[in-house]
């Protein structure tokens, strides 16, 4: 049993950088996301935020914000004066407005980040990150098993010169 192949010191410092970047890029992607949303500013900005997430009871895809329906109007007109009372929450707010239209499911556009919710932001970004790694071990594991394969011995080059030597006489060719 031969001892396995030692990696060159230039792919190993290759792997390393890569694995960095990679680091760097995820880490810097984790703070601009968290970084984005700083609310709103202005109680304007805050009743459009609400809008936006917020869809029409009576249009179909459209959020408050987009529609021109009178029952959107109404709406944005019963948020901003909710905003400018300045008593209630975004959530509060929220709550409010589905519970007087009484339909029984919600208007958010978007599902909530915690809870059941959160999942289906979540489970998805993990499914996608185990399966990557899952490969990127897969594929390191069939390259080390491939590089070790790739040392031919003495008795494997007599071997193919072998089956090359009665390849060429079950054609009919001689070695001439």
């Amino acid at each position: 049993m031969s001892a396995p192949a030692s990696v060159p010191v230039n792919a190993r410092i290759k792997g390393v950088a890569g694995w960095l970047v990679l680091l760097f890029v995820a880490v810097a992607l984790l703070v601009v996301g968290a970084m984005a949303d700083r609310g709103s500013t202005t109680p304007e900005e805050r009743a459009q935020a609400l809008e936006r997430r917020l869809a029409c009871p009576v249009c179909d895809g459209e959020s408050l914000f987009e529609s021109r329906n009178q029952a959107a109007v109404n709406l944005r007109n019963e948020i901003e004066s909710l905003v400018n009372a300045g008593q209630l929450s975004d959530a509060q707010i929220i709550a409010r407005i589905e519970s007087r239209l009484n339909e029984g499911e919600s208007l958010l556009l978007l599902p909530k980040s915690t809870g059941v919710d959160g999942l289906v932001w979540a489970l998805p970004v993990a499914a996608f990150v185990c399966g990557a790694a899952g490969l990127v071990v897969a594929f390191r594991r069939w390259r080390l098993v491939t590089d070790a394969d790739a040392e031919l011995t003495d008795d494997d080059r007599a071997l193919v010169a072998a089956a090359l030597g009665e390849t060429r006489d079950a054609d009919g060719s001689s070695d001439d």
